[in-house]
């Protein structure tokens, strides 16, 4: 059940008018837990290069969406933003057909929502840069980790609580060879990042998060996923193969894209391929 008084923050591109629209909606999941929307913009462009309309929002206690500071780590349950999302596609009008993308953390969302939901409306699932099982993400941050400066790594190994300026370079160092290969980071980016990890950023949501997935799988669920999805990583991902392999294994009517030349951030990285993938895969 959703918190009363809550407001969440959304942004619309393109026409959701019935009328008018030619495509499917798009709901546009971001990750972290505790990120923003803006670096997931470009995206955006599907509203003109297919007629797409695209739907983006920050989540509950995230960035421009209502904050929520004094709520305890029980709170903040994947039901929660599960509830939020079927109040979302309430409010827009569009639960008898809509698409969903979710990235990274935005992925568990949305297979969580498909496989418990069974949603009768939802028409394609995208997994964009995502994770099966929280344990196969712990165990490549730890493999991608040992590859930077010893400086980086032990700021990381020491946590944002000991010194949270020395944890958010090293962890823009993380980012700067498997989270966006783009250079100087897009500001989209470094905003979303820095509502969590930045001078003024709110961790209550990421902290909770800890607990929330520290055991969380899909994996032996996935046989529930009913519609088509796509899988998209990057040769340069955090997302790496062996995380993402198990949607493959798992999903009946599925479709599996590594892109060479990118990270975890292809939508910057090959924009134009990003794109063309994800509007070529909704038309069907």
């Amino acid at each position: 059940m959703m918190e009363k008084h809550t407001k969440p923050y959304y942004k619309i591109y393109g026409d959701l008018n019935v009328a008018n629209r030619t495509r499917t909606p798009l709901v546009v999941l971001h990750g972290g837990p505790g990120l923003s929307h803006d670096y997931l913009l470009p995206i955006a462009n599907l509203s003109t290069i297919s007629e797409t309309p695209v739907i983006f929002y920050d989540q509950i206690g995230n960035a421009r969406s209502t904050h929520l500071k004094d709520k305890p780590n029980s709170f903040w349950t994947i039901d929660l933003w599960v509830d939020e999302l079927t109040n979302l596609l309430n409010h827009f009008g569009i639960t008898d057909s809509f698409d969903l993308l979710g990235h990274s953390w935005g992925g568990i969302l949305g297979s969580e929502y498909e496989v418990r939901k069974q949603p009768p409306g939802l028409r394609h699932l995208i997994l964009s840069n995502s994770l099966a099982a929280y344990n196969l993400w712990v165990e490549s941050n730890e493999q991608l980790i040992g590859t930077l400066s010893e400086e980086a790594q032990k700021a990381l190994e020491d946590g944002r609580e000991k010194d949270r300026e020395k944890f958010r370079a090293g962890l823009f160092e993380l980012h700067s060879r498997y989270g966006c290969l783009v250079q100087p980071f897009p500001k989209e980016y470094v905003y979303s990042m820095d509502q969590i990890f930045g001078p003024e950023g709110d961790t209550t949501v990421n902290e909770a998060s800890e607990s929330i997935v520290k055991d969380w799988s899909v994996i032996d669920r996935l046989h529930s996923v009913r519609v088509p999805t796509l899988v998209i990583n990057g040769r340069l991902d955090i997302s790496q193969d062996f995380v993402v392999k198990p949607f493959f294994d798992g999903i009946r009517r599925i479709k599996w894209i590594t892109m060479e030349n990118s990270s975890h951030t292809p939508f910057f990285e090959e924009p134009e391929r990003y794109l063309k993938l994800v509007a070529d895969f909704l038309r069907q």
